[in-house]
């Protein structure tokens, strides 16, 4: 039965008062409030107003059952036992009613489809239930927006959204008016299926590793983790600034961000194109309205070394849209400052290209003024300032925090349909196991983490290398056997056969500087292995198409391409490669590379111990022995060079070497010492940015090493303490205890900014309970913190870090003490700034510079309201 059937058949007299027992009694005299009355509230089978138990809520369920039976009539009533499965079901998701975080009128806004998708439905039903169950759900939901609309406190609350969505709509239309120029309708109509298409091919994700009958594509609104991104500027104290990586572009037009491999600068990448191609409205996104996002993977669009222009965009990226494109369309676009473009992954490109790259960019934001620009780069691949003189500010991705690895965890084992309990699990297994924590580093890791743990049950491997063998395992052989795949004739491979195939093609790709191989390349490269395995039975191309289409590790980007899944995968099996052939030269003639780390690193784990001494030792050979402070080898001194100490590449491969000895499980101790030791001598990092590449580098190994804080001065201080907590490893807690002393406030602000990347309460205890509060603002990144910082009893000062409800700054923040209020990323407002009146002694209210003037001019007065860009 269709849902609008039933609420034909069902009468309103007959429904309504069975409604009306859900939520409580308004009684006369009721407060005509311009505030949201959350549904949570209403409900009168919770709280303090409970005047409804959970049996009256089940027979009130089975009433309603019943009446929804007797109005579909003889012919079409279900037998007794579905009847019952039908008022369980309706028990369990009217009682969700009370778990709804939204008020009552955004509720009536969803309709009665979209409330019923909210509510909580049994995990199945019989068949005949589950015919029946929507419908009956949709009639409930229906006359329940209708009672929440009958509600005296529902007009006002109306009239007082329309005032705001009115205000935003101006906001919008005066931006639309700026920003987008008059468009023939042909070019209006393109950008809207363009729009679309964007939507649709960026706006999912892949959970690569998982059963493909059991996977679905993970929607990028649920796997989009927002991570920090920080800016350095020179070096001063001031001028170092940390902010969500999806507003980078809202402070700079030009963006270089830097990240690691698997740290999640694609998936950003392709938010801020959904995000553009949606045009919401959302004020601290207002940048990305009107723009048309171009997104250019440079792996894919540069062809002989040549970027495509504007008018071979989409057939660069191989779209289906590009021959349908008005002729000129991109140039209007561009020309009229509306372009979002987005170029991914500069370490992708050849060496000998890069420099081609960046006379493209040059010229083309010189040819089309105005637009938005975000380039991507790993660490190292380009220097410092390589795009300073076009105006591009430098920012740099930061790992996952420990919160961010929980969010990612939980949510991909919601998109995963994982068991209960296995979530928790692995999150309690990170943060309490070193070995772990340290792996959890960046989404890409997390996620082999996840597969890893679901598909071992709970069984998890310590180190990089065993948990790289242990998804080789799981993709190449466990995987299509447990699931009795049948596998033709001639292609039963073992896996260490089907390693050995991939090895050669991703030696191949890193030899030859590619991030992907050519149909005909790959297929000769199959061959050479072909002819010295008699035991194969297959033709090159057969294979060729079983390890695309079975492997899990490769995929076709487009028609006769070929790449691995992520470029981690290819860098550990070409490493194994490598130590295979003995191509040490080689690996060490290319140690300055960025896109070789990875590669250095596994090989180091998988080499024989003579054959790893060998490596460690060659990576530090150029590096002179009194290259310390004295002769200003500090890590990032812009005046090294190789007469006055150690060049910016033997520092790189002497962090190397030391971040190698946490993979080198046999070493001797007179080269583990040396290592220790030289490296010693590049600390403290003489800027922010070279603090980020110690810690990137060199990781957790180095948190022995760091100094201070006696002898340091303040700035020294901070960048060891950038380097510290930027490991996000517990083992650095103790070294940022060092320095919760110092009467620096720049100092005691990174203290505070690190706190989210560590445990909570234990943060707490051991820094930010003993820092001196002067002038200084506790960052709370999360409402743990503020209930942490309640415990305390409260700071004076308090920023806050991301979006919340005034309701729940007025649960989570002591009153008594806070005169000052920094709002980093502004608050959902709902009617009102009467919530200020919770805190008394509030004088000083910072408020982002994105904030709409009107909001400013309603705020109480006496009240000193301050934009960030004001701030002092």
């Amino acid at each position: 039965m269709e849902p609008a059937t039933m609420a034909t058949r069902l009468a309103s007299s007959a429904v309504a008062p069975i409604v009306r027992k859900l939520f409580v009694h308004e009684g006369a005299g009721a407060d005509l409030v311009d505030r949201p009355v959350r549904i949570s509230a209403l409900v009168s089978f919770r709280g303090e107003q409970r005047t409804l138990t959970e049996r009256d809520l089940r027979k009130l369920a089975g009433e309603l059952t019943d009446r929804a039976v007797k109005a579909a009539g003889p012919l079409e009533a279900p037998d007794p036992p579905t009847r019952r499965e039908l008022a369980d079901a309706l028990a369990t998701a009217l009682h969700s009613i009370g778990d709804l975080d939204m008020d009552d009128v955004q509720a009536v806004r969803l309709g009665p489809e979209g409330l019923a998708r909210q509510l909580a439905a049994p995990a199945s039903l019989s068949e005949a239930a589950e015919a029946r169950f929507r419908p009956l759900l949709h009639t409930a939901c229906l006359h329940i927006l209708n009672f929440f609309s009958r509600r005296s406190t529902f007009i006002p609350r109306t009239l007082m959204e329309q005032t705001q969505q009115l205000d935003r709509l101006v906001s919008i239309t005066d931006l639309l008016m700026e920003r987008v120029p008059a468009r023939s309708a042909e070019d209006a109509r393109f950008e809207q299926r363009y729009a679309e298409h964007i939507a649709r091919k960026h706006g999912e994700l892949t959970i690569y590793g998982l059963d493909p009958g059991r996977a679905r594509e993970w929607r990028l609104d649920s796997a989009y983790i927002s991570l920090e991104a920080t800016q350095d500027a020179g070096g001063s104290l001031r001028t170092a600034t940390s902010l969500t990586a999806d507003r980078v572009l809202a402070v700079h037009d030009r963006v270089l961000l830097r990240g690691a491999a698997g740290c999640g600068k694609t998936t950003l990448l392709q938010w801020l194109a959904v995000t553009a191609a949606r045009q919401t409205y959302d004020e601290h996104l207002a940048h990305l309205l009107g723009r048309v996002p171009f997104v250019l993977p440079l792996r894919r669009v540069v062809r002989d070394g040549l970027p495509p222009t504007p008018d071979r965009f989409l057939h660069a990226v191989r779209s289906g849209l590009a021959g349908a494109q008005p002729a000129g369309w991109a140039e209007r676009v561009l020309s009229a400052g509306r372009g979002l473009l987005l170029v991914d992954g500069i370490d992708e490109v050849p060496q000998a290209h890069r420099e081609e790259i960046r006379r493209w960019l040059r010229e083309s934001m010189g040819d089309f003024p105005g637009n938005l620009w975000l380039v991507t780069s790993r660490p190292s691949a380009v220097r410092e300032d390589w795009l300073a003189d076009e105006g591009f500010a430098e920012v740099s991705l930061a790992p996952m925090s420990r919160h961010d690895v929980a969010a990612f965890i939980r949510r991909w084992h919601s998109a995963a349909d994982a068991e209960p309990g296995l979530a928790d699990a692995l999150v309690a297994a990170v943060r309490t196991n070193p070995d772990l924590g340290r792996l959890a580093v960046n989404p890409l890791m997390c996620g082999l983490l996840c597969t890893l743990h679901r598909d071992r049950h709970g069984s998890l491997p310590y180190g990089r290398r065993d948990l790289y063998d242990a998804a080789l395992s799981l993709l190449l052989e466990r995987r299509d056997r447990e699931r009795a795949v049948a596998v033709p004739e001639g292609l039963r491979l073992t896996k260490d056969v089907q390693i050995q195939l991939l090895q050669r093609l991703a030696y191949w790709m890193i030899r030859n500087d590619r991030a992907e191989m050519e149909e005909r390349d790959v297929v000769a490269q199959l061959e050479r292995c072909v002819s010295r395995m008699g035991y194969v039975g297959a033709t090159p191309y057969e294979l060729f198409r079983h390890l695309l289409d079975r492997s899990g590790l490769l995929r076709e980007p487009a028609r006769g391409r070929v790449d691995f899944v992520h470029r981690t995968f290819q860098d550990a099996l070409g490493a194994k490669a490598a130590v295979e052939e003995g191509d040490f030269p080689l690996l060490l003639d290319n140690a300055h590379k960025d896109q070789w780390q990875d590669v250095i690193r596994m090989a180091v784990a998988h080499a024989r111990p003579a054959d790893r001494v060998r490596l460690l030792r060659g990576l530090v050979a150029q590096v002179p022995a009194e290259g310390g402070p004295e002769s200003g080898g500090h890590v990032g001194d812009p005046r090294l060079t190789a007469r006055q100490g150690p060049s910016r590449d033997s520092v790189r491969g002497l962090l190397l070497a030391a971040a190698c000895l946490e993979q080198a499980t046999d070493v001797p101790p007179q080269v583990r010492a040396e290592i220790t030791e030289r490296t010693a001598r590049l600390l403290p990092p003489r800027t922010t940015s070279a603090a980020r590449h110690v810690a990137d580098i060199g990781g957790p190994v180095l948190l022995s090493l760091l100094p201070g804080p006696e002898g340091l001065t303040d700035e020294e201080a901070v960048r060891t303490v950038v380097a510290a907590s930027r490991t996000g490893t517990d083992a650095a807690l103790p070294v940022l205890a060092r320095f919760r002393d110092s009467a620096s406030l720049g100092l005691r602000r990174q203290l505070v900014w690190a706190w989210h990347r560590f445990d909570t309460d234990e943060y707490a205890r051991e820094v930010i309970a003993h820092l001196d509060e002067s002038e200084l603002y506790f960052s709370a990144h999360g409402v743990s913190h503020l209930r942490a910082l309640a415990a305390m009893g409260g700071r004076e000062r308090i920023q806050i870090v991301g979006k919340y409800h005034p309701r729940q700054l007025v649960e989570h923040i002591g009153p008594e003490r806070l005169t000052h209020l920094w709002l980093r990323d502004g608050y959902a407002r709902h009617g009102g700034e009467d919530w200020l009146a919770a805190f008394p002694r509030l004088r000083t209210l910072v408020l982002p510079g994105t904030t709409p003037g009107y909001v400013r001019q309603v705020l109480p007065a006496g009240l000193s309201v301050v934009m960030e860009g004001e701030l002092v």
